[in-house]
């Protein structure tokens, strides 16, 4: 409206009016920042979306000055009557505006200002159909800024506003943030992210991937919370939700969207549970089932009862056949490092895919001396090990690597599970997550969304691919709590892409996903 305006006649009458009482400046004056005042309510606009505290502030600022500019610039009262209506709707909801951030931190997308340019070139075409019947078109565009006339008012309101968008381009063109660098233990931030994660309010055991080296990091203004997230491509993909304070969360969750935004790349966010949807839905994002995390509640745990028959046997016969158990504190690692490394390569020449990043844990010396490493070893010697995720609340705890060797006894794996929920249950942890189920709980019914339904038919029929029921099946027989996992993203479409993208930065890209074990002499003999 104020663009608009700024760019037509006024009213003959009421400007003859307004000449009897004002001054010739106080009529330029207004005439010239209202159109500047139009375009700035445009891109406050922008922040009013994104709920900042600072836009809120600085809107009713500029629609309190635009109602008292519009009766100086034509005695526009319907004008200044529709900017109060605006002001006195906002007015009372400054606790919708939470977010604290600094209006220089937003980051104006490309879209939002080509589409101010769009009302300024609309308004300024209006004008020049307003204006076609006079005789402007002769003079020079040097001459008509200087003129007093109507029309000249009208073109440099126009150009006015025209210059400011491509002082806010040009400005964020410089101001936009570089895209963050990758931070590993060579990085002061490092430790900033491990200060963190010792006292993060109910973060989650696989928040410990951020402890891998190969992550970019968002932080909070005070510090205490961060964002992790990968990039590949166009694609810039969060692993789980923000860590650190809860208040802080939507914060970095706003701040990832509009970074990703201004960079032209898709957002996306992997791993998300239940807790986190009403965030994404603030934050106007589509939603869709990637499958379920397994937890095991500790204190109802037991191998009593027949359903834990075989479960125990397994258990109790790794035992008898010698099997030890022990958890090695953190720092303890680095002196059997060698010994690690043996059976991780052992187990690695086995499986397909070789070491794994991003969204899973691998074998580096420096990752594995983070953590608490749970050993088993026979007659003395250690033939399987996993890393631990522990949290700083002890709501649970997680498995990370889990590696064993040819020598390890035939149930070793169920042995390390159940001496593992021992353990967490006698240092106070209140849960064992047992890691993901992928597409597992899908829904393949006729109005389920497409994806969910070619989700559900790669859960049933993909097992060469990957053998998606039998890791459900197994962690089954712990009776473990099925929690929903989420990705979501601004565009129901760009989901296909950031999970291929996922899985390929959890590879190591397509070589990863190709590679697979060696073949022993004996199985390249058949």
């Amino acid at each position: 409206m104020l663009l608009a305006s700024g760019a037509t006649p006024s009213e003959p009458t009421r400007f003859l009016l307004l000449l009897a009482f004002a001054p010739d400046l106080l009529i330029e004056i207004s005439h010239f920042f209202s159109s500047i005042l139009g375009l700035v309510l445009l891109l406050l606009a922008f922040g009013l979306r994104a709920r900042l505290g600072a836009a809120w502030w600085a809107a009713l600022i500029v629609l309190g000055a635009s109602a008292v500019l519009a009766i100086f610039k034509g005695l526009n009262w319907e004008e200044t009557a529709m900017l109060l209506v605006c002001f006195f709707l906002i007015l009372p909801f400054h606790d919708a505006f939470p977010r604290k951030a600094a209006l220089t931190r937003m980051e104006i997308t490309p879209g939002w200002l080509l589409s101010a340019a769009a009302a300024i070139v609309g308004a300024s075409v209006l004008g020049w159909w307003s204006f076609h019947h006079t005789e402007f078109a002769d003079k020079s565009w040097i001459r008509i800024l200087q003129d007093h006339d109507e029309a000249a008012r009208a073109i440099r309101s126009s150009v006015a506003a025209a210059i400011v968008l491509l002082a806010v381009g040009v400005w964020r063109l410089i101001a936009t943030a570089a895209t963050p660098s990758v931070v590993d233990d060579t990085d002061p931030e490092f430790d900033r992210v491990r200060a963190i994660l010792a006292k993060a309010e109910g973060a989650e055991p696989s928040a410990n991937l951020a402890l891998l080296g190969d992550k970019r990091f968002l932080f909070s203004a005070s510090g205490e919370t961060f964002l992790m997230f990968g990039v590949r491509g166009r694609s810039w993909i969060a692993l789980g939700p923000p860590v650190g304070k809860r208040e802080e969360r939507m914060e970095l969750f706003w701040r990832f969207r509009e970074l990703a935004d201004a960079h032209a790349a898709r957002a996306g966010f992997y791993g998300l549970g239940p807790d986190d949807l009403p965030d994404t839905v603030d934050l106007g994002l589509a939603i869709q089932k990637t499958g379920e995390s397994a937890a095991v509640p500790l204190e109802a745990f037991s191998l009593v009862g027949r359903r834990r028959e075989v479960l125990r046997r397994n258990w109790r016969k790794a035992g008898e056949g010698g099997a030890a158990f022990e958890v090695l504190p953190v720092g303890a690692a680095p002196a059997l490092m060698d010994e690690l490394k043996a059976i991780s390569d052992s187990w690695l020449a086995h499986h397909a895919g070789g070491e794994k990043k991003f969204s899973m844990g691998g074998f580096e010396p420096r990752y594995v001396a983070e953590f608490p490493v749970a050993v088993v070893r026979s007659e003395g010697k250690i033939v399987a090990f996993a890393t631990l995720w522990t949290t700083a609340a002890k709501t649970a705890f997680s498995m990370d690597l889990m590696r064993y060797s040819d020598e390890a006894p035939k149930n070793v794996m169920d042995y390390l599970f159940v001496e593992l929920l021992q353990w967490g249950k006698d240092e106070g942890y209140s849960a064992f997550e047992f890691g993901v189920a992928p597409l597992a709980g899908l829904q393949d019914r006729p109005l389920a969304p497409i994806m969910s339904r070619v989700g559900r038919l790669l859960f049933e029929r993909g097992e060469e691919i990957y053998n998606f029921q039998g890791v459900r099946r197994y962690k089954d027989k712990y009776d473990p709590v099925w929690q929903p996992r989420y990705i979501a993203a601004p565009q129901k479409w760009a989901i296909p892409f950031l999970l291929a993208d996922v899985g390929l930065l959890s590879s190591g890209g397509v070589s990863g996903l190709a590679k697979r074990p060696k073949k022993t002499p004996e199985k390249a003999a058949t």
